[in-house]
């Protein structure tokens, strides 16, 4: 196996948006350092089923019939 092809690892905390830390193997930063999260499993909508934008979908389809509803493929 060559030699310097593999990353270095190293313990780093990670700080999660309510101030939990807990320690993990990373290649960022340096040793000891600690990553800082601005958004989290404990704070982001897509994990804690947060306010979700719902689109109207039969007001987008009533949209595309109003605009191109008259247009055919047919030959005239």
């Amino acid at each position: 196996m060559k030699k310097d092809t593999h990353p270095d690892y190293h313990m780093i905390k990670v700080q999660m948006t309510d101030g939990t830390v807990f320690e993990t193997r990373s290649t960022w930063g340096k040793e000891g350092d600690t990553l800082q999260l601005d958004i989290d499993p404990t704070s982001h909508p897509a994990w804690t089923g947060g306010n979700q934008r719902l689109l109207d979908a039969g007001g987008q389809v009533a949209r595309f019939n109003k605009r191109f509803g008259g247009l055919s493929l047919k030959k005239s």
